[in-house]
């Protein structure tokens, strides 16, 4: 009898543990009311990407990728439709250490587009292969005037990031991403001659000496041979709007913070577009890649 005491004990305490791990992951998960325009579709990625109207509670009006669940749906969309849906996001809690991930559910097209779909997509700029990328000029962490065309010869990995974002899924991941590309510079032969630039969209607030101490505290270093192979750069105020635009990168200050998407470009030696990857859902692994694949090209 203590035997079957024991294993009936054992499977209560078993299924209250399912139990209370069920009710956590559906506290976990939050839901929004959603709607914008569809830009473009990615259905390799099972992802759209949206003009987005403003999310009270959980995100500012912007262009950004979503996954589409179940994907099914996405052969029901079209660039130009406007859409409603609701935002599902999963660990968004802030006394959690974990990444909030996040999609759409329930997609409905509420107006079909007007415009054909080439329209609409042109009208917002994204990177392409081949593209050539014009000579934007920065201020680096040491105070220096640089531009892309110094990078020329080389593979150029270019990211976007704002020292003081606070979101874990988005500048701390590109900026961890980038340092596990630049501890590998030296070992790994596909990426032996490539460089990495990491562009704040704040000059008011990253300055040189704020944007050293960030690369520093990323790379978990204080050595200034860091700088050698990863910058970290700034424009002008005047000179962003137009490297947002070519680089489709949204951005809108809102409350001392800065809502804006992720864009993360691979730039071949000459000088050219090799990949650009909007969001967040790159590996590491990918762009490196990608480096190695412009690099047979030289």
């Amino acid at each position: 009898m203590k035997h079957h005491r024991s294993l009936l004990s054992l499977a209560i305490i078993f299924l209250v543990s399912i139990s209370i791990s069920s009710c956590h992951r559906s506290q976990a998960a939050k839901r929004y009311p959603f709607t914008g325009r569809i830009i473009s579709i990615d259905a390799g990625k099972q992802s759209a990407m949206i003009d987005g109207d403003n999310i009270p509670g959980f995100m500012d009006a912007m262009v950004m990728e979503y996954k589409v669940k179940p994907e099914k749906t996405l052969t029901q969309l079209a660039p130009g439709d406007a859409i409603s849906a609701d935002v599902v996001v999963v660990g968004a809690d802030k006394n959690e250490d974990s990444i909030p991930e996040y999609w759409l559910e329930n997609v409905k097209v509420t107006a079909h587009g007007k415009q054909p779909p080439a329209t609409l997509a042109d009208a917002f700029h994204t990177p392409s292969p081949g593209e050539e990328v014009p000579d934007f000029a920065f201020t680096n962490q040491s105070g220096k005037r640089i531009s892309l065309h110094e990078f020329r010869g080389k593979v150029l990995l270019v990211t976007f990031i704002y020292t003081r974002c606070p979101f874990p899924d988005f500048c701390p991941r590109m900026s961890g991403n980038f340092n596990e590309i630049y501890k590998q510079l030296s070992t790994n032969p596909s990426i032996a001659d490539a460089d990495l630039l990491s562009i704040s969209f704040d000059p008011g607030h990253d300055t040189p000496e704020i944007l050293r101490d960030y690369g520093f505290s990323v790379a978990h270093t204080k050595d200034q041979a860091l700088f050698q192979r990863w910058q970290f750069a700034a424009p002008s105020a005047a000179e962003l709007p137009k490297i947002a635009d070519f680089f489709a990168l949204t951005v809108t200050p809102e409350n001392g913070l800065i809502t804006h998407n992720l864009s993360t470009s691979v730039v071949g030696p000459d000088g050219k577009i090799v990949k650009w990857y909007h969001g967040g859902d790159w590996q590491v692994s990918d762009l490196i890649k990608d480096a190695a694949a412009a690099r047979s090209q030289k």
